[in-house]
């Protein structure tokens, strides 16, 4: 019987494994931030508009996301069992799902306008979007394959060069941002494409840092990861599909929730979908913490399930959900004391519409404080059954808990009810508490008592 881990060396070793991945998750929504900033200094369209587009390119992207989500546990767990060959090909069949999402969904960014006028947009601001789209749509490939180097990487606690590399992808969307949205230092003034140009290299950049040092490596040359990459392995090619393509519809359940909400505030107004943009954005980096914390909660579960540790499994997740709640508190007291202060980050005093945004969006922030604990709670629970490779449940629950509880709530007391953007934002709150009480029970009543079928007795 291996010796028991106390609740403090478990809580070093989540934040060893997991701040990286915070820090990480961090700076990739600074990429979002700052698109969404100085658009918002560009002006109210152009910020409404890439609202739209980068709602529309996430939602795919979360979709295509399963694999490279999923390939974590799988990682964790193969490694936990010491099986490294089992490493490499799943790791490496992740990748060509990847590659073949993003081919499969580049003509819907490409003509996504008529889609959102056929979903009620203003055609204005759907050409925009459109505009913004068919160059964002061509990270969609880089994009997923950095996401799935992560997730490898993390599995490896290998967090550190994540975080490094993600931070200096930020700088350098900054950097190209100012430079392609306004036209400083010579370059052309491209508003929207200027700052899809920018992510686009960002994402490129970034995907090549980590391909190098996952190829490059000494300590990581052992797994070949990129040796005869062409050849197919169609077993573990299926073995990522069966496990993955949830993931990726759980995402898609919960991302649907929150871009219907844009779609829904732009039949309430321009003025409110940017208010939307920016408190979303906002709660999205808050989020950005409970997300790296599960990320590595999923890495510890799947160890600790590859090495049959019944006990370490129970313990770290007392540990991951304790942290994360914790957190949430804090995000609570911010909202509800600073939104003015953080709403007017976003904005240029001197653009028309401002005051009518920042007053709206302080009263968004005030419902946001009312879901972080929900939102908090149910990202723990899809982390840590990730990790035990439990994924067609969770895609259930969440389809249940969005598709039938959360967006009809949100139609209903934002239209019929008369509740507007607020009503919006409460359907939110519906369909995040449901799917974190459903999953977090899931997680529980599975894992949290007795000894699973063929599992050797460490507990």
């Amino acid at each position: 019987m291996t010796e028991r881990l106390t609740y403090r060396a478990h809580v070093r070793a989540l934040l060893v494994l997991g701040l990286p991945l915070v820090g990480s998750n961090l700076a990739q929504m600074i990429l979002h931030v700052t698109d969404t900033v100085m658009l918002g200094w560009y002006g109210v369209e152009a910020l409404a508009s890439v609202v739209l587009g980068a709602s529309t390119f996430f939602i795919l992207f979360i979709l295509g996301a399963g694999y490279s989500i999923a390939v974590a546990g799988m990682v964790a767990s193969a490694l936990g069992r010491g099986d490294e060959t089992q490493v490499r090909r799943d790791t490496r069949m992740t990748m060509w799902h990847s590659i073949l999402f993003g081919v499969v969904v580049l003509p819907i960014l490409w003509w996504s306008g008529p889609i959102l006028v056929l979903l009620g947009q203003d055609p204005a601001l759907a050409a925009l979007a459109q505009d913004y789209l068919r160059i964002a749509g061509f990270g969609m490939i880089p994009a997923l394959l950095l996401n799935t180097l992560k997730s490898y990487l993390s599995a490896l606690e290998r967090t550190q060069i994540v975080l490094w590399a993600t931070l200096s992808g930020a700088v350098v969307n900054v950097v190209l941002n100012w430079m392609l949205i306004f036209g400083n230092w010579g370059a052309p003034e491209l508003g929207v494409r200027g700052a899809a140009i920018a992510t686009l290299v960002t994402q490129v950049a970034t995907m090549a840092i980590l391909m190098v040092y996952a190829a490059q490596k000494p300590e990581l040359a052992r797994f070949h990861l990129f040796q005869r990459f062409w050849r197919p392995d169609w077993p573990a090619f299926a073995q990522v599909w069966r496990l993955g393509w949830p993931v990726g519809l759980t995402g898609l359940a919960e991302g649907g929730l929150f871009n219907a909400s844009a779609l829904m505030m732009g039949w309430v107004g321009t003025i409110q979908l940017a208010a939307h943009g920016i408190a979303l954005e906002v709660a999205a980096l808050a989020f950005m913490v409970h997300l790296g914390l599960s990320s590595a909660a999923t890495v510890r579960a799947g160890r600790a399930e590859g090495e049959r540790d019944l006990r370490k499994l129970r313990d770290g997740a007392v540990t991951a959900i304790a942290l994360s709640m914790v957190f949430g508190l804090v995000v609570v007291a911010v909202f509800l004391t600073l939104p003015g202060p953080i709403v007017g980050l976003f904005l240029d005093e001197t653009k028309p519409g401002t005051d009518a945004i920042l007053a709206f969006g302080v009263v968004l922030l005030a419902v946001a404080a009312l879901f972080q604990m929900f939102d908090a709670a149910q990202v723990m629970a899809l982390g840590l059954l990730r990790g035990v490779q439990d994924t067609q449940g969770p895609l259930w629950i969440s389809a249940v808990s969005y598709w039938i509880i959360g967006i009809p709530a949100s139609y209903v007391m934002a239209f019929p009810m008369g509740l507007g953007g607020v009503g919006l934002w409460l359907g939110l709150t519906i369909g995040l508490a449901v799917a974190a009480v459903l999953l977090t029970w899931r997680f529980w009543a599975r894992w949290g008592r007795g000894v699973p079928a063929g599992w050797a007795v460490k507990a």
